[in-house]
């Protein structure tokens, strides 16, 4: 199992704006679930460098999404399309409440686009 999923999900959106070393750091430690000793070895850096890098990495990804905000905004459209979806299941496309319905969320979708 990943041990965070997380920072997993900040990896792929985030994850080319790290360094090289960065990335490839958390790559080991979060996607290969590689030991701190065992990425310390592929790397050749410490054990202890290891680790700060994993934290000062995991910091970076977390204000970058507070900054962008790039997954909530991205699960937000994903609810959004959800319920739009939702809509036109249950709409016989002639009822012109759910149409009304339908068009606003739309809007409201090619707004956060």
């Amino acid at each position: 199992m990943k041990k965070n999923l997380g920072v997993n999900i900040l990896l792929d959106v985030y994850g080319g704006m790290l360094t090289d070393r960065q990335r490839v750091t958390l790559e080991l430690y979060y996607g290969e679930d590689l030991s701190l000793g065992e990425i310390a070895e592929e790397t050749g850096i410490t054990r202890q460098g290891v680790m700060n890098c994993i934290h000062k990495s995991e910091k970076k990804l977390y204000e970058m999404e507070t900054k962008l905000n790039l997954i909530r905004k991205f699960r937000e459209l994903q609810e959004d399309i959800d319920r739009l979806e939702g809509l036109i299941l249950q709409s016989d496309m002639t009822n012109r409440a759910v149409l009304a319905q339908i068009d606003d969320l739309m809007v409201e979708i090619k707004g956060k686009i």
